[in-house]
């Protein structure tokens, strides 16, 4: 890149390019881009405060930077110092207005915010001071109102550029050991990492290069390591069993806190700790019911002590201002740095009170607000529903998707504050989507997502959950993480970190996925949007299968049919079971009776129910998650007394309704369902209720499955690991277990 000197000038037009040259020139009489363009010979020099091209005054002379980093931070400087004049402009103008004009603020505030952070002057003034050298005026803070509907306040208010003053004298004298511990993953992921490493895993990230390599976790558990980088630069990784919280590099009041309610680890916890405290990005598809808890309590652990340490070291680099000390670059441009991305509102209650047990804090602000949105207080749910079901959907129901911010003061913890105020983000993708988009208040709103920008650790709970809605939202919100804003915000751009400016903010971001399977969308999603510098990780389970322990016998049939394309695999799988499955039912039509299909996908559902419809003399009905209550009711009567013989059922309709159908003498899978949990339901529960009702005879219950080699993680997790090379890859195509 050539490099001369930036012309810099009050009241910006338009840039004029020269040879090694850069200008920002002003409004003047006659020609005047072309008289300073002529004016501007190369290798010319033009100091600061000299009149350029018909009275324009230069401001500021800088050395054009050799380094792209130095060019985008040189590039804002000039940005903060061209905004502070022209506010300074606009201020002195104000000041001869009526005085009736007021500014508008946006969000709320408290008596103890504002003992917390007094008006500081405004950042801009304060790196004007830092160029030049020279007291730069007060400057007004200018604030925009934002319209407050049934979406949250995007706040214009400033990051961590206003810092409490009223620190203690503990943050007022801080030891070297405490900020540059090298050992501490925070330091050595986000605050000092090795320019070495960091340089060549970037180089590594933009050609998508990436090393892996299987490797064995403490607890026995098989994880697939990929790291940036090529062979060349292979390293043996090495895992550290983690026995308990004093293991970990933990913010001093969270340890001490931890240390009490849990001294020590188990086997589970022992094996993710070190992988989540190290900043990988992070897959583990072995969530249970059972387990929800502790990796509940190891996320949020993990994303409160990310935030202590951050507003730690801001309020420790503004003592370090104070004393007229440079500190290191410490923030990004906005304040959120964590966002969690849930899938209901009692998702949100369990992940805030595990917070607040961690942090204790003294006072909690519009605590009470969120009890009263988002806490149900009696069971909603019948007793008979499955325990993954009730983790799901037992809390509160309404149309208010789960959207709010949670701050942190001095001591308390702050809810439903405006998202550029915010530490955390709690949102499902589908409400967060709508405020990106500017959508789903009572009155049209701008969309934004500069809030978004300066995220440093995203964490899905429950993602298999989140499939079952529309997973384009969740691929909406990850294209819109860590994009440059649009507007600076206030932020004090010289302690900005450097790799934000250079762009490479994502490769700083850390995902946490938490799902009781995998599936290809998860696969894809974590493939596209992982690319961590530190690398990630996926824990790969080992499963026995759910075609054993029945209460019944039962007969199972896995059908194999030839697919020779994943997107050819939906009509491959339509031939097979109009060639080789319809003409046996309705030949046998008087065995038809009881004979429950299972859909797994809806546009799979549509075609079937149009071909029942038109081209098979078989009765049937059919059950959605769309199909209205009465004609749901309606179908499942019909079907339990014979009157329709067969019964179209979807797998969204099972997630959502867990309906425990009556009748089923017969079970053909049309795919198999993600969910394994279901394939018992339907394979065992169904038949055996039958038989406990006397609609059908004990043994003479089948089950039939339809499957293909793209099908190989739904039949994993069904018929176990160690089955699954021998049937996707054997030569025959029908296994029986019975």
């Amino acid at each position: 890149m050539r490099y001369g000197k930036f012309l810099v000038t009050r009241k910006p037009v338009k840039w004029l390019f020269t040879e090694l040259e850069v200008a920002l020139v002003v409004e003047g009489a006659g020609e005047i881009h072309e008289e300073v363009q002529q004016e501007l010979e190369v290798g010319e020099e033009v100091e600061e405060g000299s009149e350029v091209g018909g009275g324009g005054r230069c401001l500021i002379v800088l050395d054009w930077p050799k380094k792209r980093r130095m060019f985008w931070t040189t590039f804002l400087w000039l940005f903060a110092k061209l905004t502070c004049c022209r506010e300074e402009s606009e201020r002195m103008e104000s000041e001869n207005s009526s005085s009736e004009e007021e500014d508008i603020v946006t969000g709320e505030s408290s008596s103890d915010e504002d003992e917390e952070e007094p008006q500081n002057k405004s950042s801009y003034a304060t790196l004007l001071e830092s160029l030049t050298s020279k007291s730069g005026p007060n400057v007004k803070r200018r604030k925009i109102d934002h319209v407050q509907d049934e979406l949250p306040v995007v706040e214009a208010t400033p990051d961590y550029s206003v810092i409490p003053s009223s620190v203690t004298k503990e943050d007022e004298e801080p030891t070297e050991d405490e900020i540059e511990d090298s050992s501490d993953p925070f330091e050595a992921h986000f605050a000092d990492p090795d320019d070495n490493v960091l340089s060549k895993r970037l180089d590594s990230l933009h050609q998508n290069q990436w090393l892996t390599q299987k490797i064995v976790l403490p607890n026995s558990r098989t994880a697939i390591l990929g790291v940036p980088g090529t062979n060349d630069s292979k390293e043996n990784p090495v895992v550290v069993k983690v026995k308990g919280p004093s293991d970990l590099k933990l913010h001093k009041k969270l340890a001490s806190i931890i240390t009490k309610q849990r001294p020590s680890f188990d086997e589970l916890e022992s094996s993710i700790a070190p992988l989540m405290f190290t900043y990988q990005d992070l897959l583990f598809y072995e969530r249970t019911v059972s387990n929800a808890e502790r990796l509940r309590r190891l996320v949020c652990l993990h994303a409160v002590n990310h935030i202590f340490k951050t507003r730690e070291r801001v309020m420790k680099n503004k003592v370090r201002i104070d004393k007229e000390q440079d500190p290191a670059p410490d923030q990004g441009y906005t304040r959120p740095k964590v966002l969690m991305l849930l899938y209901s509102k009692e998702s949100c209650v369990k992940m805030v009170n595990m917070i607040t047990s961690l942090c204790e804090p003294d006072q909690q602000e519009k605590r009470n607000v969120f009890n009263d949105r988002y806490v149900e207080k009696e069971e909603t749910l019948p007793s008979d529903k499955p325990a993954d079901f009730k983790d799901l959907f037992e809390g509160k129901e309404d149309n208010e998707e789960p959207l709010f911010g949670l701050k942190w003061t001095k001591k308390t913890i702050k809810f439903f504050s405006g998202f550029y105020n915010s530490d955390i983000i709690f949102a499902s993708p589908l409400g967060l989507r709508r405020v990106v988009e500017g959508k789903g208040g009572k009155k049209p709103q701008k969309g934004d997502y500069d809030f978004l920008s300066s995220i440093e650790i995203v964490i899905v709970d429950q993602a298999e959950a989140h499939l079952m809605q529309s997973w384009e939202h969740m691929e909406f919100i990850f294209q819109h993480l860590n994009l440059q804003p649009k507007d600076l915000r206030d932020c004090d751009i010289s302690r900005i970190r450097p790799w934000y400016l250079d762009l490479n903010s994502k490769h700083f971001r850390q995902t946490i996925a938490l799902s009781a399977f995998n599936t290809p969308e998860i696969n894809s999603l974590f493939y596209n949007q992982s690319k961590n510098w530190a690398g990630k990780i996926k824990v790969m389970p080992s499963y026995s299968g759910e075609i054993e322990g029945f209460a019944l016998k039962v007969k199972q049939t896995f059908s194999r049919f030839e697919s020779p394309s994943f997107t050819n695999d939906p009509d491959a799988r339509f031939t097979y079971f109009t060639t080789a499955i319809i003409p046996s039912l309705v030949r046998r039509a008087k065995d038809t009776t009881g004979t429950l299909i299972f859909i797994p996908s809806s546009f799979d559902f549509d075609r079937l129910r149009n071909y029942f419809s038109a081209s098979t003399s078989l009765s049937f009905g059919s059950i959605s998650e769309y199909t209205p209550v009465p004609d749901r009711s309606r179908a499942q009567s019909h079907f339990f007394n014979g009157r329709h013989s067969v019964l179209l059922y979807t797998e969204r309709a099972h997630h959502f309704f867990r309906f425990r159908l009556r009748g089923v003498k017969k079970v053909i899978m049309y795919g198999l369902p993600e969910n394994p949990i279901f394939y018992k339901e339907m394979a065992s529960g169904f038949l055996a209720r039958s038989v406990n009702e006397g609609q059908s005879e004990h043994g003479q219950g089948t089950v039939r499955v339809m499957f293909s080699k793209w099908d190989r993680l739904k039949f994993e997790r069904v018929v176990g690991t160690e089955r699954t090379n021998r049937m996707i890859a054997d030569k025959g195509d029908t296994f029986d277990f019975v």
